[in-house]
């Protein structure tokens, strides 16, 4: 018998027990595998099932495009603001650029010393005039008189505008409900009284961009140029109040955008450079799976599956945006560089674990004993070599703009899929299809 087995002999059928126990739980976590795979495949792959439901969001590299970069004048604003009026400025450049019909626009800041820059890639845009006009003006705040003709609406422009209010804030009432504080200049303030005063129990309504934001309800004559919005009945939620703050401050405070740099990327380039790339990765992979099969044989066989079903999985999370929880995740040529790189780190477990399994079987274990001390003495390398390149990917994601970013991002979470594809899908496989 196996020495193994030897402390096992005289409870023979307890440990039989034992033995089927797990062998039922590695044929229902793979059984599991298997579905998700197949069903990430399906997500990933087909035209008629995948791509209908949820499309590729692929940068203007992949589908050609223009990419335009703004400066943003922050010279009249005052430093405490910056965040807000940078991040209203984004938030009403994205309704300008979906309004004008483009496909999957990104639209990203960044910050350039002590100024910051507004970055929109309009993925297979055709007239650029034109958007470029649309996209360059400065946001335009007003108020509107409003009333209520039968079931319409009708709104009467006045001259109260955004260049008359010196900020806007968040804040809560007594309940800690949110609210939002409104500020005028000394002239601002005369007008909103005089406009106040005629519209008592009406709403007065608050365009930007010509779209309307909010009408919030006048329930007395205002003076001193303060105001509060409290969102009427049912009140705002913090991230309404929030949103509708950065809007005021966007189209408010005097923070002009300057079109500095462009770059457009021919179609048919950006084609040429998909195919290369997926080409190369194709490529790179088969040879992988080749060395795997060559020199481990039949342990070989293991990693290649797994390294099957971690790209399956790994493009999977990519084109779902990590459920959504990376809002505008788009693929670019520099996060498939980052995919394929990860894809090679992959295998870097299974050899660990592999080598590691081979040194126990010399010491004269079974195999399943040498694949348990195997997978436990190569964890901490594993843990530790793919911590490390976590980490760097995080500081690149976080301290970086642009491709870098879509790099560092598909680079992190491809190394923390194949942790976990290392840990549950090889060690299951192993542990299924290898006897003693």
């Amino acid at each position: 018998v196996d020495t193994s087995d030897v402390k096992f002999l005289v409870g023979g059928q307890w440990f039989y027990k034992i033995r089927m126990r797990s062998n039922r739980f590695n044929v229902i976590v793979f059984i599991i595998i298997i579905i998700v795979t197949a069903v990430s495949a399906v997500f990933v792959f087909p035209k008629n099932l995948g791509v209908k439901y949820m499309p590729w969001r692929l940068g203007l590299d992949l589908v050609g495009g223009t990419s335009l970069i703004y400066d943003i004048d922050l010279s009249q604003v005052n430093q405490k603001d910056y965040d807000s009026v940078v991040s209203g400025l984004k938030d009403v450049i994205e309704k300008r650029v979906n309004s004008y019909g483009v496909s999957e626009p990104k639209i990203t800041t960044a910050k350039r010393g002590g100024s910051y820059e507004l970055i929109v890639d309009l993925a297979g845009i055709k007239d650029l005039k034109d958007a470029v006009r649309q996209i360059g003006e400065t946001p335009n705040l007003d108020f509107r008189e409003m009333k209520v003709e039968g079931e319409n609406a009708v709104f009467t422009p006045t001259n109260l505008t955004g260049r008359y209010i010196t900020g806007a804030s968040l804040g809560f009432n007594n309940l800690n409900k949110p609210i939002v504080y409104l500020k005028f200049n000394s002239e601002g303030a005369k007008i909103f009284e005089e406009l106040t005063g005629r519209n008592v129990g009406q709403n007065l309504a608050i365009f930007l961009d010509n779209q309307f934001m909010d009408a919030p309800r006048v329930n007395e004559k205002i003076s001193g140029g303060n105001a509060q919005i409290s969102g009427g009945g049912t009140g705002f939620s913090i991230d309404e109040a929030t949103k509708l703050v950065q809007r005021l401050n966007a189209g408010a405070l005097s923070a002009p955008i300057k079109l500095v740099n462009q770059r457009t990327v021919d179609a048919n380039a950006a084609a040429d450079s998909l195919q290369k790339i997926i080409f190369a990765g194709v490529v790179g992979t088969i040879l992988v799976i080749l060395f795997m099969l060559i020199y481990y044989k039949f342990l070989g066989l293991f990693a290649a599956t797994a390294l099957i079903i971690y790209t399956v999985l790994s493009m999977a999370l990519f084109k779902s945006g990590v459920f959504g929880l990376v809002p505008g995740f788009t693929m670019t040529l520099a996060g498939i560089a980052g995919f394929i790189l990860s894809i090679g780190m992959a295998v870097d477990a299974n050899i660990l674990i592999f080598e590691r399994t081979k040194e126990e079987l010399k010491r004269g274990l079974a195999k399943s004993s040498a694949i348990e001390e195997g997978f436990k003495r190569a964890w901490l390398s594993i843990r530790d070599s793919n911590t490390s390149t976590i980490i760097t990917a995080g500081v690149l994601y976080f301290f970086t703009s642009s491709f870098v970013k879509g790099f560092a991002l598909t680079l992190g979470l491809g190394v923390m899929v194949s942790m976990l594809s290392a840990i549950f899908v090889t060690k299951t496989m192993l542990k299924l299809f290898i006897r003693k």
